[in-house]
């Protein structure tokens, strides 16, 4: 049986991999993970992202209620995991950390939690080893890996090792797939993704959406991403239901963030906010 608390220590301690403090972060380019923090209210950002970010926070409101509303729903969409019985997470698109990861939220129902966090984004992966370096975190690690190489991200040695391929998984893409566009076949991804799961595996997936906008707003939005390190890609109620085909959709559905299984008293934005969210069991 393999020793998740000796692999997790390994990484931490540089064995077996290039633990180098990243060069590329090209503080000039907007990333859409530092603009997200920014969102947040987050510190970790450059002055290009908060230039970016102050732009596409112009067109209303509803984008920084939409911001805090997905990473609400990371925490009830994970505890709802746990308490089903998922025991290990791939959460991939992790984004800076900030207050309730995924490590939290899920061992506050189940104590022996295992996590692998995956993003392609040097600063997140900083961030995120600094989060994990106390002794305290356990099964939890951060490795480097792109979406848009779902198999590269199944042979991963932190997947491979740190998650039992006979056990359950709950896969998280919360505001990931948005930046994967139509051409790299967000679609094909998430299948290759939930095939190589076992049976009771879950996906609670999140994802940006023009419903509520102006055809006029929607491409606006989408622009204002256009010089950043990733683009935007915005997709439709029915577009983002196509993620989960094959998959048992919980209660109640694909609805916008703040709606799935709100634990705060409803708002008058709830409604319109711009995420479209959901969790789905593989049968």
């Amino acid at each position: 049986m393999t020793d998740h608390q000796d692999i997790t220590q390994d990484w931490l301690s540089g064995e077996g991999d290039e633990r180098r403090t990243p060069t590329d972060l090209h503080p000039e380019i907007p990333h859409p993970a530092r603009m997200y923090d920014y969102y947040l209210g987050g510190k970790d950002n450059f002055p290009a992202d908060r230039e970016a970010a102050e732009k596409v926070l112009a067109l209303g409101p509803l984008v920084r209620i939409s911001a805090l509303a997905n990473r609400a729903f990371l925490g009830r969409a994970v505890r709802h995991l746990a308490e089903q019985g998922i025991k290990q997470f791939l959460d991939i698109g992790t984004g800076i950390p900030t207050a309730g990861n995924t490590h939290e939220a899920a061992r506050a129902i189940e104590p022996d939690t295992r996590v692998v966090y995956l993003d392609n984004d040097p600063i997140v992966l900083v961030h995120s080893r600094a989060l994990l370096a106390g002794a305290s975190h356990g099964s939890a690690v951060v490795a480097r890996a792109d979406l848009r190489d779902p198999q590269g991200i199944l042979d991963t040695p932190e997947v491979r090792k740190l998650l039992d391929s006979g056990q359950p998984v709950g896969l998280l893409l919360l505001a990931v797939l948005h930046f994967i566009d139509e051409q790299d076949d967000p679609y094909a991804i998430v299948r290759r993704l939930v095939d190589a799961l076992p049976p009771g595996s879950m996906l609670a997936l999140s994802h940006a959406t023009g419903d509520f906008a102006t055809p006029a707003e929607a491409a606006k939005g989408s622009a204002l991403y256009r010089n950043a390190s990733a683009q935007l890609t915005m997709r439709s109620h029915e577009q983002v239901l196509r993620f989960f085909d094959g998959l048992e959709l919980a209660e109640p559905g694909l609805v916008t963030a703040p709606l799935w299984r709100p634990d705060q008293p409803a708002q008058p934005t709830d409604e319109r906010v711009a995420i479209w969210a959901g969790v789905g069991r593989k049968p």
